[in-house]
């Protein structure tokens, strides 16, 4: 490329110039350098045809453009990774307490603890780790493959490859055993001609040829992610190309619409055609054929789920609703099944080998009845009874009764058993005996009950003469009492001057007898006595 592009003045002068860049890149001639006497470098291009008007107009240049030259100071080299520098004998001071190296500190030690570092045992010192720093520009700080090493992920590249050929290699036996066994079986039923043996043997040079030259012919391209559709990738076919074209099989302008935008052609192009020579009916043949059938049936059984209470979502839990309608499934077919016995059992089964009895096919039996003259019978069949629509005679929770076949006192029961609640468990005849011994004593508790709160007995207020100012005159006080009711009295006034001899545990007493009245009188202090202060 040229350094820059000049207006010459002739053609010759244009000519001269691109013989000097011929021979400059040659070698054959002196490199051209700038106003600093430095070289230019041919391969960097320059951006600008002329130089601006404020510079110097007789030589282009690019000292006006922003840091155009490399600085020599950086550097695109990396760390020397696990290298190694001075391995001491012994442990020197300020070193790794762990390992012994003087590039780290304990606490930034990668190895494995030792029960005593190498500061007490000088043993196994480590090497010293070899220590860079690089000052790397704006585009290397930002450079995120910088320092990669590509021979890292060689081991990686070779064994993809060595998988591709083994797989390869083996599509090669598999192929060539086919062969040998079919020709093999074609040679024992007959002898073939020379003619058929150069074909196989054609076919078996077929096989051995690598896949790699064959494994395009299947393959379209198709534009992904460019300006005009993508990046060009490959694409298998997904149909044979000898098939005809949809909008092919009826060229009728009034039959099946095609529409081109989306390919899909929904109608039946050939509906007079024998099903069983049509390729192609449709695309709403596929819509109501196959998985697509069963996906639409359960989305409309989540649907109808939902609708009925059901939490069920087949786009937020596919899975639970297709269990759901799964598990549906199988019940409508047992219910299904059910329904069928029950019906056979109950109508019998015309489609079955099994003879019915005579007497029903001829409608003829042994037994004689007796009509009157209006056709009512008169002997030799029971009357019928009037049935109703709901079920009789079925007796639950081992009753030989019915419900309601029993009334007392407002309620109906069971008669067997006498009891007045629905869902209860026939007790039979000792059910009634305890009931009635149970209601025997209800009425004797009730009958003594009464008799009792006929004459309620008269609580006599209990009045002690001991309350209130006055103390009668014909009140006797026991001496002994007395004496000990003073001493409570006085650990009460002692614990009332210091809270700290009251214990934890307080037994309350509210019964007052005379002589604590009495002690209380005794040891009250009369604020009117003039001799109060010589009380103890």
């Amino acid at each position: 490329m040229a350094t820059a592009s000049v207006a010459f003045k002739s053609r010759e002068d244009h000519r001269k110039q691109l013989e000097l860049e011929e021979a400059r890149k040659a070698g054959l001639a002196p490199a051209e350098v700038d106003e600093d006497g430095k070289e230019i470098n041919p391969h960097i291009p320059q951006y600008m045809s002329s130089a601006p008007w404020y510079l110097n107009a007789e030589r282009p240049s690019l000292k006006h453009q922003r840091k155009w030259k490399s600085d020599p100071n950086y550097t695109k080299s990396w760390y020397d990774r696990g290298a190694k520098t001075f391995h001491a004998d012994k442990y020197r001071k300020g070193a790794c307490e762990n390992c012994g190296a003087m590039t780290h500190d304990k606490k930034a030690c990668v190895e494995r603890p030792r029960q005593l570092g190498a500061k007490w045992t000088s043993k196994n010192i480590a090497a010293d780790e070899k220590i860079e720093t690089f000052e790397l520009d704006y585009d290397g700080k930002r450079d995120r493959w910088n320092g990669f090493d590509a021979a890292s992920y060689k081991h990686i590249v070779q064994r993809y490859e060595a998988r591709d050929e083994a797989r390869s290699r083996f599509l090669k036996e598999q192929q060539l055993k086919k062969l040998e066994e079919k020709n093999n079986n074609q040679d024992k039923e007959d002898e073939a001609s020379d003619d058929e043996d150069n074909d196989d043997a054609l076919k078996v040079d077929e096989a051995k040829v690598d896949e790699s030259k064959q494994m395009d012919f299947a393959k379209v391209e198709k534009r992904v992610r460019t300006t005009g559709g993508g990046s060009t990738g490959t694409v298998r076919n997904l149909r044979i190309r000898e098939d005809t074209a949809k909008y092919l099989l009826n060229l009728d302008v009034n039959s099946a619409h095609y529409d081109p935008k989306t390919r899909s052609m929904r109608e039946d192009p050939l509906p007079d055609m024998d099903p069983n020579e049509k390729f192609y009916a449709g695309d709403n043949q596929y819509r109501v054929s196959g998985q697509a059938l069963e996906f639409k049936q359960l989305n409309v059984h989540a649907w109808e789920a939902f609708d009925k209470g059901h939490d069920v979502h087949m786009q937020a839990a596919p899975s639970q609703a297709e269990l759901l309608y799964k598990n549906f499934k199988i019940n409508k077919e047992k219910l299904k099944s059910h329904s069928k016995d029950t019906i056979m059992e109950k109508y019998g089964n015309a489609a079955t080998d099994e003879l019915l009895p005579r007497e029903l096919l001829l409608g003829q039996s042994e037994k004689e009845v007796e009509y009157d003259r209006a056709g009512r019978i008169i002997k030799g069949q029971e009357t019928a009874l009037p049935k109703s629509k709901y079920e009789e005679d079925a007796y639950i929770n081992n009753h030989t009764s019915v419900w309601g076949s029993w009334w007392r006192d407002h309620h109906w029961g069971y008669k067997c058993c006498q009891q007045t609640v629905r869902n209860s468990y026939c007790t039979g005849a000792a059910g009634i005996e305890a009931a009635e011994a149970a209601a025997d004593l209800m009425r004797a508790n009730i009958a003594r009950k009464e008799s009792t709160e006929e004459a309620p007995a008269q609580a006599e207020e209990k009045r002690l003469a001991t309350w209130g100012s006055e103390v009668p005159d014909d009140l006797v006080l026991d001496e002994k009492k007395l004496s000990e009711a003073l001493q409570k009295e006085d650990a009460r006034r002692r614990e009332e001057r210091d809270e700290r001899k009251r214990k934890y545990n307080v037994k309350w007493n509210d019964e007052v007898t005379p002589e604590d009245m009495e002690a209380y009188r005794m040891k009250r202090v009369h604020h009117d006595d003039p001799m109060k202060d010589f009380l103890n």
